[in-house]
């Protein structure tokens, strides 16, 4: 009898403990906070200081490339344009060297492309380290438990992007700290 008397109150015990503890669980809350890394490349000073030191870095390549090409457009356009009048050996010869020209500007063209794609991935690379960096750091600061960067729909009071763009842009001035830290 004791022993069913135990266990009668063992049971009424658990769940009187659960409805205390309810209330402290229902105190803890989950933080969410969104970032658009869309707006932080656009917008962030860090971000637009790498696209000017591409474009500074590749800006002579780009008119080099440029003025060959104008030059092998107006070569090509005077050869049809001569191209009647001459010998067919002439024309040839011409046809060939343009072809050659136009083979060495498109090889050139290309590399261009690969290595100012290859720039481009290191500089967006150190920003997104920067702003990763800088997200964490907002993160903890107002103790968010998640950042998300991708959603179908974000109510706009959960957006912090606005944070970490003028945290970004603060930190512009100080050197970034050392990977791995």
């Amino acid at each position: 009898m004791k022993h069913l008397i135990r266990a009668a109150a063992g049971a009424l015990l658990i769940p009187a403990f659960a409805i205390v503890a309810a209330p402290a669980q229902a105190q803890e809350t989950f933080r969410i906070g969104f970032v658009n890394p869309d707006r932080v490349l656009r917008e962030a000073q860090p971000a637009k200081a790498a696209q000017a030191k591409l474009e500074a870095e590749f800006l002579k390549r780009e008119k080099d490339l440029t003025a060959q090409g104008d030059a092998l457009k107006t070569a090509s356009e005077r050869f049809e344009r001569e191209a009647p009048t001459i010998s067919e050996s002439q024309r040839a010869t011409r046809q060939k060297a343009l072809i050659d020209q136009d083979r060495e500007f498109q090889r050139r063209r290309r590399e261009f492309q690969e290595d100012l794609n290859a720039r481009k991935n290191e500089e967006l690379q150190q920003v997104y380290e920067r702003a990763n960096r800088v997200v964490k750091q907002v993160a903890e600061a107002e103790k968010y438990d998640a950042i998300l960067q991708e959603a179908i729909y974000i109510n706009p009071k959960h957006d912090i992007t606005d944070k970490v763009i003028k945290a970004l842009n603060a930190s512009v001035g100080s050197p970034a700290p050392a990977a791995g830290k």
